[in-house]
């Protein structure tokens, strides 16, 4: 068994090299190099792998010309997980991500080894450390799922042919989200994609395998007073000077900016969203950045934030969504109704709103018609 799991890492650590090597690590910010478009591709990572086919809706009509596709990271078709599981398949399930928690654990501190020694020979810079270090991440995320398929996860994408720098949201249900994120981008946002730089809480480099992979990758941290899940959040208003800062050079060096507007992992996602922030609006509007949404679903059945149920698994069927039509919002306000709306829905019940309210949401239209019919009331009120 200790031969195995050594071999495993040592092929993770070899590949995942060789790739961040012979992508190159190159700036991001040549406006030919983002620009360029690129369709997506069905790939098949199993025998088991499911195709929505064409969307007939206005929902994808800014979309590439190829259909969207879903692709499933499955376990043999003996082994698919239902709502409720029995024990065994619980047990299996759970052994299998405590596995891919190892693995990452081992895998992540050799295959970030070579950018932070090239650093410090001074053969590459910063900004190219921290790209190979994002890229060797990812690919170590997406192999390892794929090698220890504990979880079915559904990735339903949306690839901008010509991505600009851009402020992404997502919800945050459990631990195992950054992983799913990491192993999910390259197939939700297309191979044309800028690469994302987390915002995350300081606290969180306490785990030394969490602060390797943050540091490495230059994601951006911000302080905030110790908490438990569901409770306020403090935060550190000095550190938010940082954090402008670092999200400014982070765009001029051609990442992209990711936030969870609920803080914190939330402890009921049965129930909705936490209530949200609405410092994702603040970024976009100071930077004049549009904004892009993406959603999580499931991540919580196999690793629950709730304390007193942590590891239970109650099911092993992920979803990742990824949204089109990024936008700059007037208001926090409308950001913050659109987010509840939009990802409040899919991650909680794992489904989107029907197509044209789902559409009224993402297009603008729907805050629009809601203010409207608000002044008209006031207008009727006034009348009486």
């Amino acid at each position: 068994m200790k031969l195995d799991i050594r071999a495993l890492v040592v092929c993770v650590w070899c590949v995942a090299t060789i790739e961040a090597f012979t992508q190159g690590p190159q700036p991001l910010s040549n406006p030919v190099q983002l620009s360029r478009s690129q369709a997506p591709k069905p790939t098949r990572f199993t025998e088991d792998v499911t195709r929505t086919g064409v969307v007939d809706s206005a929902l994808f009509s800014s979309s590439v010309s190829s259909p969207p596709d879903t692709t499933v990271f499955a376990l043999p078709s003996s082994m698919t997980s239902q709502t409720t599981m029995g024990k065994t398949k619980a047990a299996l399930t759970k052994f299998g991500m405590m596995s891919f928690i190892a693995s990452m654990c081992l895998a992540l501190p050799i295959a970030l080894f070579p950018p932070y020694a090239l650093l410090k020979l001074g053969l590459i810079n910063r900004l190219q450390k921290e790209q190979m270090a994002l890229r060797t991440g990812q690919f170590c995320a997406r192999w390892l799922v794929r090698l220890i398929p504990f979880a079915s996860v559904k990735i339903i994408p949306y690839h901008d042919p010509n991505p600009e720098p851009s402020i992404w949201v997502c919800n945050h249900v459990s631990a195992l989200d950054i992983f799913m994120l990491l192993a999910t981008d390259k197939r939700l946002r297309g191979k044309n994609k800028r690469p994302i730089k987390i915002v995350y809480w300081k606290q969180l480099e306490d785990n030394p395998i969490t602060k390797l992979l943050f540091q490495q990758c230059g994601f951006i941290p911000v302080q905030m007073a110790a908490n438990k899940a569901g409770e306020a959040n403090d935060y550190d208003m000095k550190s938010f000077k940082s954090l402008l800062k670092s999200t400014k050079q982070a765009f001029d060096e051609g990442f992209d900016i990711g936030i969870l507007p609920e803080g914190q992992l939330n402890p009921h996602p049965e129930q909705g969203l936490l209530p949200c922030f609405s410092g994702a609006f603040t970024l976009a509007r100071m930077s004049k950045r549009p904004i892009h949404m993406m959603a999580l679903h499931g991540t919580h059945r196999l690793w629950h934030a709730r304390e007193d149920i942590g590891m239970t698994v109650t099911g092993r069927d992920v979803q990742v969504r990824s949204y089109p039509n990024g936008r700059k919002y007037k208001s926090g306000e409308e950001f913050l109704a659109t987010f509840e709306a939009v990802i409040g829905e899919f991650g909680t019940h794992g489904r989107d709103l029907e197509d044209a309210e789902l559409n009224g949401w993402l297009d603008g239209s729907k805050w629009e018609a809601m203010q409207t019919a608000k002044e008209q009331q006031l207008e009727v009120a006034k009348g009486l």
